[in-house]
């Protein structure tokens, strides 16, 4: 017999613990799962956090006999909504047991409530948004996820499926392994580039003047990404944001500036893959996790690219390849042995081809659902 599934909105602090650490039971004995710490979870939902100055979040849970067996969350970023020019509407931080009529539950409630907000058509999953997690792993389970990229069980997009989501776009995560670097090709490369662009060079951040540094990054980030699939601005609050979450874990040479004579153009994040620790550390950063996470940072192998922005006009001149050739050799030099790229594009052939050329495989697949809520009733 079938139990009854009941949904209920996440309203209080006991609740949203519950919310939160659900994924703790869900994910029991499945080895490649990250904790991710339970006090920037916290920080996320929080109405400090500078994405709820313009957007609004439902946190919905699925109950049967009082236990938690699922949990969604449906989102509207009015920044989004006034960029792209849609009513569209988010869902996010899907968790769900293995049956199709909890996470179709889950489902509708967060259409129903976006239809009664005005919204048109649903997508997601956004974490809550492309400037953040998103997308739901759909090739690529035999190994761990990289730092700040989601994980899930291989049954979920079943459950996407079933409740009437189909595929609005991939993302795509690319790995390069010291192996299948292809040193002489791509020193060939660069100095072709320099050659093409005598007024090109690179310099890593300087730490001790982030404020300045974080300046020329939001100049050209914004500006960057404007054309991308699912681009929404970050506002300067949310770029300070992610800078003092990020900092901590920057390594200095691992974070480049290109400039065109004395005009920055572009800029490049890569990170050590901290998911090697935070695996250790069950969600918690007290006294005896600051000793796992210094214990465990010696143990990191691969570093993930995950920022790359170059200014419109600067485009397709060899920059981001210089950004990428650069940060794969300082990372070699540093002890690491393999890089992923992510997230790219499924439509942005250019930066695939590049990446391959290198030596890059795809090695993992995620997607983008969206439904139109027009017709739901």
């Amino acid at each position: 017999m079938r139990k009854e599934t009941k949904v209920i909105e996440v309203q209080e602090q006991k609740d949203l613990l519950r919310f939160i650490q659900f994924p703790w039971t869900l994910y029991k004995g499945d080895s490649f799962w990250v904790p991710p710490l339970i006090k920037d979870q916290l920080h996320k939902f929080s109405p400090n956090h500078p994405f709820s100055s313009h957007a609004e979040m439902k946190l919905l849970m699925a109950l049967q006999d009082g236990k938690i067996v699922g949990r969604i969350a449906g989102i509207i970023d009015h920044h989004y909504v006034a960029f792209q020019g849609e009513k569209v509407g988010f869902f996010g931080f899907f968790e769900s047991i293995r049956d199709s009529r909890v996470g179709g539950d889950l489902f509708n409630n967060v259409k129903i409530w976006l239809k009664n907000q005005g919204m048109e058509k649903m997508i997601g999953p956004m974490n809550p948004s492309t400037n953040d997690e998103c997308g739901l792993l759909i090739e690529g389970f035999d190994s761990p996820p990289c730092l700040m990229m989601p994980y899930n069980p291989p049954y979920y997009p079943s459950l996407m499926e079933e409740s009437g989501l189909k595929k609005a776009m991939d993302l795509y995560a690319y790995l390069l392994e010291k192996d299948s670097f292809r040193f002489d090709r791509l020193n060939r490369i660069t100095e072709r580039i320099k050659k093409s662009e005598p007024h090109l060079s690179l310099r890593p951040v300087r730490m001790r003047h982030l404020n300045e540094e974080l300046k020329i990054i939001k100049e050209i980030y914004n500006q960057a990404w404007s054309r991308n699939w699912g681009f929404v601005p970050m506002t300067e609050e949310e770029i300070d944001e992610m800078a003092k979450s990020l900092k901590p874990l920057a390594v200095a040479d691992l974070v480049l500036f290109a400039y065109w004579k004395d005009e920055p153009v572009g800029f490049s994040v890569a990170l050590p893959d901290y998911n090697v620790v935070l695996k250790h550390l069950n969600g918690k950063l007290g006294p005896l996790g600051l000793i796992k996470f210094f214990y465990y940072s010696r143990k990191i192998k691969k570093i993930r690219v995950l920022l790359l922005g170059v200014k419109k006009e600067f485009q397709k001149r060899g920059v981001e390849g210089l950004l990428y050739i650069e940060t794969f050799k300082r990372g070699i030099e540093k002890g690491y042995q393999e890089a992923e790229c992510s997230w790219i594009l499924e439509s942005n052939l250019l930066m695939q081809h590049g990446i391959e050329a290198m030596g890059g495989r795809r090695y993992k697949t995620y997607r983008i659902y969206e439904t139109s809520l027009s017709s739901f009733q």
